[in-house]
């Protein structure tokens, strides 16, 4: 049996699977650059100079050369041809420029920026840097270039060989062959009109609509156009979004006007609304810089209803400071409260939170903590809206399209660093609490004298155990149910690693869930280990902050950090410096008076 087996596979060949740069190949045939890529010719192997520097090089005649010695994925040899058509449909390849080592970068930079706002293929990681221009067009690009005189950061930036990586390919044409070469800018040019005409083909596909239907939907369809062609700071936030004008799912959303969603991209309008053109933009813009400043994200632990009306004060005050559209009667606004941010706003509207947490606000952010459109993850979309705003920030102060409030300017800017970590902010908080006793020269215990100097005596170092004694502080740990074991090993690492490195000689651990389990004071090195974790019932937090307060054995200046997931009850904690460590997504279901720190 096996013997047949092994003939009957023998004899018949497994089909040969292709290489990854056949793969890339093939997806771009699907592509924008389809046309073009149907008009060249792809050669990868050894009959053709080829340096070890060298990814690939693209001839005016249409042949593309790949380093057959280069190892890549699927993804990044799409970037290494679609660079290389792009040379060819952008006109790049021109016999009275090869000789100008500034145009080839100029060229290299503007084809860099069209790849990565358009997300084609994957940059390799050689390459993978900031764009050090703007890089609008070819001409402009080669001005600044010239301006720098050669700058080492930009010259030969973002070429795919170590050479150049364009030849003009000036040998005669055989006699015998007379078909003329093709125009890949006209090729270009009719693939992007295809695309154009395709997208519109089926962004018009589903129902027919009455004429009244068609009329309102295209009132915000056109002021979304508006935002895209003549609007730079929101014109690539625009473009992604989808508009949802469903009766049904907005009556199902209680939707009263609009509503954004962020991770999914798309903005709920309800149609029973009518407003003007400029009142369609000034809501669409709202909505925008709900979802673009990532305001579901940064609610966290406060009321997300409040929070929804803090944000609406800050964007409709900015919205009517740059006169975008017309803001619709009845919108939140106040004059006093310009300038302020969001997170400030909420502050103040807290004291008078009955007044605005009424059963009939509306709200317009959508919240969620699952996988974006196209299955991109948070940080992705961070990155995303992160990258549109900066741009369009650039663009519109560029072409000085109007006024920017400074406020909306500072919040681009603030997005546009990154965030710091979560134990980076928890170091921090360990710093402010803890002292580390500071080691002093005496002569009451004298050091081993110098050999050189043996009749003069030194002072030996000392450290006063009397205040390292007194470091301690408490661990209040939720071990409910709906707690995370990971989240557990992490916090509990990072608080025995930061409390060994501030010479904390112990820490007093309660454990809480349905009761509150004391584990005493222990060691720093056995709280990340040895610690066996009981319970897992319930979640009652406060019994644990009252052993602790009622315990006159433990200091009542020692700080106090809350580890939960904000599954819990409302807490009272008086009189103690204390802090709370949760994971992303979630909130404290009432208005903490000690900072929060998110685990990620």
């Amino acid at each position: 049996m096996g013997r047949r087996k092994h003939r009957k596979a023998a004899g018949k060949a497994e089909p040969k699977k292709p290489a990854s740069w056949e793969l890339a190949v093939t997806q771009l045939k699907k592509g924008v650059l389809g046309g073009l890529m149907q008009a060249v010719a792809v050669y990868r192997d050894n009959t053709y100079p080829m340096s070890k520097a060298d990814w690939a090089y693209v001839t005016s005649d249409g042949h593309i050369f790949l380093n057959c010695h280069r190892d890549a994925d699927v993804q990044e040899w799409k970037y290494v041809l679609a660079h290389c058509l792009l040379h060819l449909g952008l006109d790049h390849v021109r016999e009275d420029r090869m000789a100008d080592p500034q145009w080839i970068t100029a060229c290299d930079l503007v084809v860099t920026r069209f790849l990565s706002d358009n997300r084609l293929g994957r940059r390799p990681a050689e390459f993978d840097r900031p764009l050090p221009l703007p890089a609008k067009n070819e001409e402009d690009t080669l001005e600044q270039l010239r301006d720098l005189a050669g700058s080492p950061e930009c010259l030969g930036f973002g070429t795919m060989t170590g050479r150049p990586d364009m030849v003009w390919n000036g040998r005669p044409r055989p006699s015998w062959l007379l078909q003329a070469p093709p125009d890949f800018p006209s090729i270009f040019a009719q693939s992007l009109q295809d695309a154009i005409v395709e997208s519109l083909r089926m962004a018009g596909e589903g129902p027919m609509r009455s004429t009244r239907e068609i009329r309102r939907r295209q009132v915000w369809d056109e002021a979304r156009s508006w935002f895209v062609s003549g609007f730079p700071l929101l014109g690539a936030v625009a473009a992604v979004f989808r508009i949802v004008d469903d009766e049904q799912t907005a009556i199902s959303m209680h939707v009263p006007v609009a509503a954004v969603s962020a991770e999914l991209q798309e903005i709920y309008i309800n149609p029973r609304r009518t407003f003007d053109p400029e009142e369609w933009k000034f809501i669409l813009a709202h909505e925008f810089l709900h979802a673009a400043l990532r305001h579901d994200l940064r609610c966290e632990w406060r009321d997300p209803v409040l929070w929804n009306v803090a944000c609406d004060f800050v964007i409709n005050g900015w919205l009517t400071e740059m006169r975008v559209g017309l803001m619709p009667e009845g919108a939140l606004y106040d004059t006093t409260l310009s300038g302020l941010s969001a997170e400030a706003v909420y502050d103040r509207l807290w004291k008078d939170r009955k007044y605005y947490l009424g059963p009939l606000q509306p709200e317009d952010i959508l919240y969620g903590s699952g996988p974006g459109i196209d299955g991109l993850t948070g940080q992705e979309l961070d990155d995303f809206y992160r990258s549109a705003l900066q741009r369009g920030l650039t663009s519109h102060r560029s072409q000085g399209r109007g006024f920017l409030p400074c406020g909306l300017v500072e919040e681009i800017y603030a997005l546009s660093r990154p965030p710091i970590r979560w134990d980076v902010e928890l170091a921090k908080w360990f710093d402010a609490q803890f002292t580390l006793p500071e080691k002093r020269r005496t002569y009451a215990r004298l050091s081993r004298r110098q050999s050189s100097t043996p009749d003069i005596p030194r002072p030996a170092w000392h450290c006063p155990e009397k205040l390292a004694s007194q470091h301690t502080f408490a661990v209040l740990l939720d071990t409910s149910g709906s707690m995370d074991r990971r989240l557990l090993a992490a916090a509990l690492g990072s608080v025995a690693s930061y409390s060994m490195a501030r010479d904390v000689a112990s820490v007093r651990v309660v454990f809480c869930d349905a009761a509150a389990y004391d584990q005493g004071m222990m060691r720093p090195e056995d709280i990340a280990g040895a610690v066996q974790v009981r319970g897992r019932g319930g979640t009652k937090l406060q019994p644990g902050i009252d052993l602790i307060d009622h315990d006159e054995t433990f200091p009542r200046h020692a700080p106090l950090l809350v580890i939960t997931d904000g599954e819990c009850d409302v807490l009272r904690i008086h009189g103690r410096e204390h802090a709370y460590l949760i994971p992303r997504g979630r909130r404290l279901p009432f208005a903490p008076k000690g900072p929060v720190f998110v685990l990620t």
